[in-house]
């Protein structure tokens, strides 16, 4: 009998485009001799559809036509299982899609990617592939994660953060940037990837306007130095917090070094006659990377290592900074579902992508089984004593 595995990807966030591509690449290297595939997507104003035309990248050019020959759905939990069902329910017939043994999230960004969406799997009880609730929202959040790494020994840049609620005093937050850092700064979103929202600020003007901009997708955002001589290296990890392994690291190439790397580099490298992006293995890279043998060494074990510290699950990227003027290296960030789910970098070590997205189901299950053998509740029930607790409930209890 196949396990019904839902792939949920799209949602309310500016990486949405990026998800699509991302679980579109998953679903066509899916073993469908063991696995059926059922895919969910969830729109902008987060609503659930399933339908096969979901699986066609072409299909999306008209989302509109595209869900109208969809079925808007919602999960349930009921009689012990899992089930999709229709949103709309019919008055007669079952109004029940399918049971679902595990859901593949293939997401990107907030309210998808930052534990918001793993902490509804969760309470559904229904397994999950990647990352946990926490893991999930502290790699997400770059001002969390840099302060976790770096109170376990591991090397990023300093940042100062500010907050929406803190524009009154932009002013003073641009002097303590100037004292503490000098120019050129880094100005990010705290919480986006895909290199949205983040620009590099050289005076005063421009650090003010980086920083208005960032605030126009995020209500936190983050100041750090900028690396002047700087290449930067990607290095995908597998595995848990018990085991993981590290693929081949990449070298992107940027068109100089002052550049960042934009989300239209990333994701813009479409073929007409494909039907679009093909997400990051569009991006123009070296595989390996042009690095010692000393920094690839380096690089990889610390992937592992900030993997595993972070208590990471199935496939993530980890993105480094070489500062070429001293070879100091730096962990910019982590990407718990990266775009294209990283399957190029496992490629190039033997891995193929249908092998990899196997890999991290089995993780996802093994997780779920060892969540089994702890206890989440006490055999006795108080409520069962009888008594009147009153408003104030246990807490106010003289006894």
């Amino acid at each position: 009998m196949k396990i019904n595995l839902a792939v949920i990807f799209g949602g309310k966030s500016v990486e949405h485009e990026v998800s699509v591509i991302s679980a579109v690449q998953a679903m066509s290297n899916i073993d469908k001799e063991k696995y059926n595939v059922i895919p969910v997507y969830m729109t902008k104003k987060s609503e659930f559809y399933t339908g096969e035309k979901l699986t066609d990248i072409n299909a999306f050019k008209d989302i509109p036509a595209l869900l109208s020959e969809c079925t808007e759905c919602v999960f349930v939990r009921s009689e012990g299982k899992v089930r999709l069902i229709r949103q709309k329910i019919k008055k007669f017939g079952s109004n029940i899609i399918s049971d679902i043994d595990i859901a593949f999230p293939v997401v990107h960004g907030t309210n998808v990617e930052d534990g918001a969406l793993q902490g509804y799997l969760q309470t559904l009880d229904l397994p999950y592939v990647g990352c946990d609730v926490l893991s999930s929202a502290v790699g997400m959040d770059k001002y969390a994660m840099k302060i976790l790494l770096k109170e376990n020994g591991f090397p990023v840049l300093d940042c100062l953060r500010m907050s929406i609620w803190e524009l009154d005093k932009i002013e003073n937050f641009i002097q303590k940037c100037e004292k503490k850092f000098g120019y050129p700064v880094i100005v990010k979103p705290v919480n986006l990837g895909s290199s949205v929202g983040i620009s590099k600020a050289s005076d005063r003007n421009s650090l003010r306007t980086s920083i208005e901009d960032a605030f126009s997708f995020s209500d936190r955002i983050l100041v750090e130095p900028a690396v002047v001589n700087l290449k930067e290296i990607n290095c995908s990890v597998i595995g848990d917090s018990e085991s993981a392994e590290a693929s081949v690291c990449e070298e992107p190439i940027q068109a100089s070094q002052d550049d960042i790397l934009s989300y239209q580099q990333k994701y813009g490298g479409g073929n007409s006659k494909s039907g679009g992006s093909k997400g990051m293995a569009s991006l123009k890279r070296k595989i390996p990377a042009d690095i010692t043998p000393e920094q690839e060494s380096f690089i990889q074990k610390t992937a592992v290592e900030a993997f595993r510290s972070l208590g990471c699950c199935g496939v993530a990227r980890i993105d480094f900074m070489i500062d070429m003027s001293d070879n100091k290296i730096y962990i910019n960030e982590i990407n718990t579902i990266p775009g294209s789910l990283a399957f190029y970098l496992w490629d190039k070590k033997g891995v193929k992508y249908p092998e990899l997205i196997e890999k991290i189901i089995k993780l996802a299950l093994k997780r779920h089984r060892q969540a089994e053998k702890i206890n989440y509740a006490f055999d006795t029930n108080i409520l069962s004593m009888g008594g009147s607790f009153g408003s104030k409930g246990a807490k106010g209890s003289k006894v």
